[in-house]
């Protein structure tokens, strides 16, 4: 059943990732015609245009790729890790770090450029991560699922609190924050690119190395053991790779919702719970959604562009609630 539910969905995220890469090279304030792209993506010239396409929409489409590609594999980690088919990179506050991070660079240093700020967010990022790592392992050899997923609300809580009053007691670091905290792929360009490439790729590299591992903790710790996992290096290097890949995309645009969550569950039912292949199929069809979103923010509110994480939480609010409302969510 899977085997050709696999073959089908691979097929039909690649088809609609190549439309969706040209759509988005197309579409935007100025848009250009389909023939004219691919004449100028052949032939770059010095028109308006080319420069267009070359110094804007292609460094914006690369980084929403990969950028979507790293949050639907970080979010299909953490919910093989937690064995919560809710959960996402939000619950080991990720998010969280990477904003409070953002809110002190720019309320105590001053810090305005996206540049700047994107390395105070994925170090916030990352200090998070590794502090409810230690909380969720507190007194054990390893963190649980569970204490996990507990210590992770409990430090987005703290940590969300703390930012709400940095950003009310100063104005200039809320007007700053206000529209990194939307997330928002406008002007993200080559510098960005650049700067969160390797370390999504390492993330990248990480997360299918341990698939094999990861199914075989979905069995139970003890079964795990059994045939021959070293369960806390696996939860280490899963939470290495999550940070990377979670930390790294939250850094480059801001926190994005729903791509975390719902891309790895369609990826389970499309190819089951092998991990070595929901892991593949999250990094090709989530770039789907979020260029989807992308193009979308750009031409609901033309001229203007709308943020582009506010249109991944409206597309994946009914979403979320279909799976809340089912009967019977599948244990992982």
């Amino acid at each position: 059943m899977y085997r050709s539910r696999r073959r089908i969905g691979f097929l039909v995220s690649a088809a609609l990732l190549f439309v969706l890469i040209i759509a988005s090279l197309m579409i935007g304030s100025n848009p250009i015609p389909v023939s004219h792209v691919l004449h100028l993506l052949i032939s770059p010239d010095t028109s308006f245009e080319s420069t267009v396409i070359h110094e804007q929409r292609v460094p914006r489409t690369i980084v929403v790729i990969i950028v979507a590609a790293a949050l639907g594999c970080a979010g299909a980690l953490m919910q093989s890790l937690t064995r919560n088919p809710l959960a996402d990179p939000g619950v080991l506050g990720v998010n969280a770090g990477a904003s409070l991070a953002v809110v002190l660079a720019v309320a105590v240093a001053g810090i305005t450029s996206i540049w700047f700020y994107l390395w105070f967010a994925f170090i916030g990022a990352a200090l998070a991560a590794v502090v409810v790592y230690v909380l969720g392992g507190a007194g054990r050899s390893a963190p649980t699922p569970v204490r996990l997923a507990l210590a992770g609300v409990a430090v987005t809580m703290a940590v969300s609190s703390i930012v709400q009053v940095v950003i009310l007691s100063n104005r200039h670091a809320f007007n700053e924050f206000r529209f990194w905290a939307t997330g928002s792929v406008e002007g993200r360009g080559w510098p960005v690119l650049i700067a969160v490439s390797g370390f999504i790729i390492i993330g990248l590299l990480l997360a299918f190395a341990t698939a094999p591992s990861l199914n075989a903790l979905a069995l139970g710790d003890e079964e795990g053991r059994s045939l021959g996992v070293r369960v806390g290096l696996i939860r280490t290097l899963v939470m290495i790779a999550v940070t990377l890949l979670a930390g790294a995309a939250t850094a480059a645009v801001g926190p994005i919702m729903f791509i975390g969550l719902g891309v790895p569950y369609i990826a389970r039912f499309i190819c089951g719970p092998d991990q070595r292949w929901v892991l593949p199929f999250s990094a090709l069809s989530a770039p789907v959604v979020l260029l989807t979103a992308d193009i979308i923010a750009r031409i609901i509110m033309a001229p203007q562009e709308l943020q582009t994480g506010i249109v991944t939480t409206i597309l994946g609010g009914p979403f979320f609630i279909a799976i809340v409302r089912r009967r019977r969510i599948e244990s992982l």
